[in-house]
């Protein structure tokens, strides 16, 4: 499954950033106090009504002018406060504050446009007055109303502005420099009305087409953030494509409009480039400066984007990344699997020496046919640890598929490294076997091929006798090993039919070593006699196959001891002594009968009357008894079993560190358990079946005694998480093996915890008698403690 990526931060961000550069742009154009753009009033701007030439005063104010302008009283009042707040926006926020100086010319009008000015700009100019030239009309008569006109007005502009009345432009020149007037009013600024109308319009476009940009980021990033990620990979790369495309034309787009502002830029720049000793006026400088920071808020917004874009890019590969990932993941995984499975059904340990070397070829070819997937598993996690530390989204997926990977890789070089451990001990067994077997039929050959006659006198005795020690002195170099540490050795592969066969032999070995020794006690009983030599008949040399001395050579298996009937009945002390020796044979047969017929006469005692002669009582004690019984020898099946032989020497490497450091966290208080049932609370059980009413105080008597089950309830969850964790280890193999248990060990230790629901399920009967009624009623209150 496919992961979102966390980049919740990503989109948010972008907003924030753009936001913020929307914010900018605003303030730059001093869209807060210019509600109009030049374009909203083109016609306007262009009857040149005012102009803000872009000179200034003495302490920098700017200068807005009014040039003659004929029927200036019958501009619309909207027309001229749209004009006045659009030129009152243009000047930086640190200009305006200084305050504007007007200037009015009015040298060839009448004192009647100079009322209708000065009433416009008292009621209708936006800014912040600082001072008011007017020049006077050149018309004498003009002159002279304005004189007389102006005493009336000037004290009512006094209260908001100064108004200086001149007579000439030189005058206007005593308090403003030439370099801030325009041409027209006898300064040397340039300015030209169209060119300013013309930059104006386009800085404004740039800054509304930059605006509208970072708008359309704001929507793309979203648009692109809230895109669910496909679970395939062919439409995984497809919308990779897709997305890297509209990235690629917004980047392209955005590159356009950096160069379109360079060239605005360069375009107000012009007369200055072109002419060192020009200088740009303060309405181009500011002009200049408008330019220049939306520039910088236009690449703020590319590298917003930009960021945003590397985490969506990164995303959308990260996702390619995972999902190529997880498909190289099931194609190995199921590769390994086959493979394991494989590895799985070769169980067979062999039952020969040619068996466990074929076994062992077979083991060589699969190890061989799994390099390719272990390499590919282990390069596949090696690519996911990459990933992780790369920071990944979905490290917490990918994290634990590495460590399945190189767990089966694990799994089968360690189980195919045990298999050849395994196979190796059974090829060990299996020439141990063999040469015990072989050992055992040169012993058998040795005494069948001593001649009886050469025995009838004390040399022929020590003859034999020495014939026979130095056999038996071969068994050190055989290093034939005792059935103890036989067993100890080869206990784990010694399976059903290899344990039949082992005993067999081993069985032959301790009968032939028998043999050997009760050949030495008749024998040297028959030298301390130093009876008279007879002349018994040999067997015939074909009786037997003609086989080579044990010292040099192994003979074949089908050599075995064969009594001749040439060898005399009762003429010989050897032949008394081995009638001694077939008497304790039929002794120990006899012995092994008895005992059989033994238990058979147990097993008639142990009978106990019909069910259907019991009363109803009864029946649930002799339930409660074969049921407890049952249940004892459970647990003593466990402890013997499962606890006893963790210190057992030759079974310590089949016990993991972690089972042997929770051992009693596995186990619990069972063994408290065993000895309460065992040693108290059966023999109470018993006393109940000649007297029934004790089986209520038995149980309520001890009901202090049952609270040892909450302990092992208690440790119950702990012994799953151990047993978890070590179920598979060699060592519960082995004893479940060695116990004929089907089930493994924590089925059974989950019986107490159904102990006693047996309990109040066999004591639910109807029952007359006032004691076994109170306890099915008190069993509930005994369990319900319990889970």
């Amino acid at each position: 499954m496919l992961f979102w990526l966390k980049e919740d931060m990503a989109p948010q961000e972008l907003t924030r950033r753009l936001a913020a550069v929307i914010t900018h742009i605003d303030e730059i154009m001093q869209q807060e106090i210019r509600p109009l753009l030049a374009v909203d009033i083109i016609e306007q701007l262009h009857r040149q009504f005012a102009i803000l030439s872009g000179g200034r005063g003495k302490d920098g104010a700017p200068i807005i002018t009014f040039p003659e302008f004929v029927g200036f009283k019958h501009i619309p009042d909207e027309d001229f406060l749209n004009v006045m707040t659009y030129l009152t926006s243009v000047p930086s926020a640190e200009a305006a504050s200084i305050g504007f100086v007007i200037v009015i010319d009015r040298r060839m009008d009448k004192w009647s446009s100079i009322k209708a000015s000065l009433t416009r700009i008292a009621v209708a100019f936006p800014g912040n007055l600082q001072l008011i030239f007017i020049l006077r009309p050149s018309s004498f008569i003009q002159r002279a109303i304005t004189d007389i006109g102006i005493k009336y007005y000037r004290d009512e502009f006094k209260r908001k502005v100064p108004i200086i009345m001149l007579n000439s432009i030189s005058d206007l020149h005593d308090y403003i420099a030439k370099s801030q007037l325009t041409e027209d009013l006898g300064g040397t600024l340039e300015y030209r009305h169209s060119q300013w109308i013309s930059h104006r319009t386009a800085i404004e476009n740039f800054a509304l087409t930059v605006k509208t940009t970072a708008q359309m980021l704001q929507t793309v990033g979203s648009r692109l953030s809230a895109t669910e990620l496909p679970r395939g990979m062919v439409s995984t790369e497809e919308l990779f494509v897709l997305h890297t495309r509209q990235w690629d034309k917004l980047r392209d787009e955005l590159k356009l409009l950096g160069k379109q502002g360079a060239m605005l830029l360069s375009c107000i720049q012009e007369p200055a480039t072109k002419n060192p000793t020009s200088k740009l006026n303060a309405n181009e400088l500011e002009n200049v400066a408008t330019i220049e920071r939306l520039l910088v808020q236009l690449d703020e917004t590319e590298k917003a984007f930009s960021q945003f874009w590397s985490k969506h890019h990164l995303k959308l590969n990260q996702c390619l990344q995972l999902q190529h990932f997880e498909h190289k993941f099931c194609e190995v995984k199921l590769a390994l699997d086959n493979l394991l499975a494989e590895q799985a059904e070769f169980t067979d340990l062999g039952d020969s020496v040619m068996r466990v070397e074929q076994l062992l070829k077979e083991h060589e070819k699969l190890e061989g046919k799994g390099q390719e997937p272990l390499e590919k598993a282990q390069l596949l996690a090696l690519i996911g640890d990459q990933l992780i530390q790369s920071h990944h989204y979905a490290a917490d997926s990918i994290r634990p598929k590495c460590a399945e990977l190189r767990h089966l890789c694990d799994d089968f070089t360690n189980e195919n490294r045990k298999k050849y451990d395994m196979l190796g001990k059974s090829l060990e067994l299996h020439r141990q076997l063999d040469k015990v077997s072989h050992w055992c039929e040169a012993g058998i050959y040795l005494l069948a091929s001593q001649a009886v006659d050469k025995c009838q006198s004390r040399e022929g005795v020590d003859v034999a006798l020495n014939d026979i020690e130095a056999f038996l002195d071969t068994a050190k170099e055989y290093q034939l090993p005792s059935p103890k540490e036989f067993y100890n050795q080869f206990e784990l592969m010694l399976t059903l039919d290899v344990k039949a066969k082992a005993q067999k032999v081993l069985q032959k070995l301790g009968d032939v070593q028998e043999i050997f020794h009760k050949r030495q006690m008749s024998l040297m009983k028959l030298a301390a006699r130093q009876t008279r030599p007879v002349q018994p008949v040999a067997p015939h040399p074909e009786s037997s196959p003609k086989w080579m001395s044990p010292k040099t050579s192994q003979p074949s298996a089908s050599g075995l001891l064969q009594k001749t009937s040439e060898e005399p009945r009762a003429e010989t002390d050897v032949n008394s002594l081995e009638k001694e020796d077939d008497e304790t044979k039929f002794a120990g047969k006899n012995e092994e009968i008895l005992e059989i017929s033994n238990n058979g006469d147990g097993l008639e005692l142990e009978k106990i009357d019909s069910p259907e002669n019991l009363s109803p009582i009864r029946r649930v004690i002799r339930d409660l008894l074969e049921t407890e019984e049952i249940y004892i020898k459970e647990i003593k099946s466990i402890i013997d079993g499962y606890i006893t032989p963790m210190d057992f020497i030759w079974l310590k490497h089949l016990i993991p560190d972690v089972l042997q450091n929770n051992k009693d966290f596995l186990f619990g208080n069972i063994t408290e358990l065993y000895e309460f049932h065992n040693r108290t609370f059966l023999k109470e059980l018993e006393k109940c079946t000649e007297n029934p009413e004790l089986l209520a105080s038995c149980f309520l008597r001890r009901k202090e005694d049952l609270q040892i089950y909450f302990k092992y309830h208690k440790n119950l969850p702990r012994a799953a998480a151990i047993w978890q964790e070590c179920q598979d280890c060699a060592y519960f193999g082995v004893c479940q093996r060695q116990l004929d248990h089907n089930l493994p060990l924590f089925k059974y230790l989950r019986g107490p915890s159904q102990r006693l629901i047996k309990y109040q399920t066999l004591l639910k009967v109807k029952s007359t008698r006032q004691g076994f009624s109170l306890l099915g009623k008190q069993m509930p209150v005994l369990c319900c403690s319990f889970p």
